[in-house]
């Protein structure tokens, strides 16, 4: 199915544009959890592997029929080696088996073979020792860099056409300093985020869905609203995969330029806000995690259908 129009599709059937961000930090896992995977397998990257492992499903078993995506960030489990990178896939495949979109977080880049390398195993498919094909990762989407060019982004639209897969593009960040590049003003007048939007449309193109949109994305950060509502105008067939609502200080209300008129157009993202819910909100205890994330996605979901009048 094209990734585009399953993504809609999943948001319309729980009348929610969000995607909770899977983004562990050991630190903040319910000590029960740590306390029984150290125990079994001691104070190592398994350990915490497994920590990751069981936290998430918990939050994947609060969500599943309230968001229609998660996001899992690579960096919090590549940085635990091949026991987090197993946890990750792991993740994956239980998100997938409860119905959920799964948009890889990693911001991939690179040319040529590396680039292909990238974009078979992350989202098609790579050669085995026989000459057979098999998935990796098996993810629906992935966040991609695309500083290098087109080099670095044909061969992963190639397989988003090939495998119904989707990516998004970088191109107007919610960090406080995405300004010092993509704000930079260039000859024909355009800013850099701006000439990254329209390669966004070149790219895209033969990728929509049924309902018009394409499956190459871009991510818009929810920090900076007036100049989403410029990247609307320019993007309109792309979906915004829209980072920064809550813990780094977007609103539902600023998120609304991200949208088009049909109401359709983006997902955003909030990840401490609703994994870690329960060192923030009163009245839940750390073995009550799943019942806080619950809660906070539950009203992420209402807040943004109160904005969007849904």
């Amino acid at each position: 199915m094209n990734f585009a129009d399953l993504l809609i599709q999943k948001i319309e059937e729980r009348n929610n544009p969000s995607v909770v961000g899977l983004d562990p930090r050991i630190e903040n896992i319910p000590s029960s959890i740590r306390e029984e995977k150290a125990n079994k397998y001691g104070d190592t990257a398994q350990a915490v592997a497994a920590a990751f492992l069981e936290f998430n499903r918990g939050i994947i078993d609060a969500v599943h029929d309230i968001v229609p995506a998660v996001k899992p960030q690579m960096a919090f489990y590549e940085q635990y080696g091949p026991y987090g990178v197993e946890a990750f896939i792991e993740t994956v495949k239980y998100a997938k088996s409860k119905g959920l979109v799964v948009i890889e977080d990693a911001k991939r880049n690179d040319i040529g073979s590396t680039a292909v390398a990238y974009a078979n195993g992350h989202l098609g498919e790579v050669a085995t020792c026989k000459g057979n094909k098999i998935a990796i990762y098996g993810v629906d989407a992935i966040t991609v860099n695309a500083y290098l060019g087109t080099d670095g982004i044909k061969p992963f639209v190639d397989n988003i056409k090939e495998h119904g897969r989707g990516c998004f593009i970088l191109v107007k960040t919610s960090n406080k300093s995405s300004g010092e590049l993509q704000d930079l003003k260039l000859q024909d007048g355009n800013t850099v985020y701006e000439k990254m939007a329209q390669l966004v449309n070149q790219w895209g193109e033969g990728t929509e869905g049924t309902l018009g949109y394409s499956s190459v994305g871009a991510v818009v950060g929810a920090t900076y609203p007036q100049e989403a509502k410029r990247l609307r105008e320019i993007m309109p067939k792309a979906i915004f995969l829209v980072p920064g609502y809550g813990a780094q200080g977007g609103g539902a209300d600023d998120v609304l330029p991200c949208f088009n008129p049909d109401k359709r157009g983006a997902i955003v993202n909030s990840s401490r806000g609703i994994i870690f819910a329960y060192q923030r909100r009163e009245g839940f205890t750390e073995e009550q995690y799943k019942e806080a994330a619950r809660a906070a996605a539950e009203d992420m979901r209402d807040d943004l259908r109160r904005a969007l009048n849904l």
